[in-house]
């Protein structure tokens, strides 16, 4: 299924107003997971209250023990510090990277901005060697977009 055709699925799901917050984002993360098919987990993390960590709210895949990641630390705490989309072809070339599994190869996140501040970010792990292209980014970003809005 195409980006373009996605978008309006996301959109539903976020405005559905008789499920939580958690919940729909959930739902996200099961639509992308179960329709791209290089989407193999799929998560949305959150700066921990005033804490200078990341905490995982919400995701589909494999069991993770990275539920806290500090700022600056792996991919997802490197965006939290830069504010800046990281797409990551081979995670083996990344010196800090965090492994969530043996198999996954790529990773792409994407931060997410409420009133111009970083709040969170949704990430990707796949099993596929380099699969994300700007397209996956401008998607995301699309979606963060419209996830701030239910916030």
């Amino acid at each position: 299924m195409s980006f373009e055709k996605l978008k309006p699925e996301v959109v539903t799901i976020l405005q559905n107003e008789a499920i939580t917050v958690t919940d729909r984002l959930h739902g996200v993360c099961q639509l992308l997971s179960d329709t791209i098919s290089y989407y193999d987990w799929v998560g949305f993390y959150f700066k921990n209250g005033d804490k200078e960590e990341l905490k995982l709210r919400t995701y589909v895949g494999e069991e993770t023990d990275h539920t806290i990641i500090p700022f600056g630390k792996g991919i997802c705490g490197q965006v939290a510090v830069s504010n800046e989309n990281f797409v990551v072809p081979d995670v083996k070339a990344q010196d800090n990277y965090i492994a969530c599994s043996i198999t996954v190869k790529a990773e792409i996140v994407v931060p997410l901005f409420k009133d111009g501040e970083n709040i969170g970010q949704i990430d990707i792990d796949s099993n596929t060697p380099d699969p994300f292209t700007a397209e996956d980014e401008r998607f995301l970003e699309f979606v963060n977009l419209e996830v701030a809005k239910i916030l």
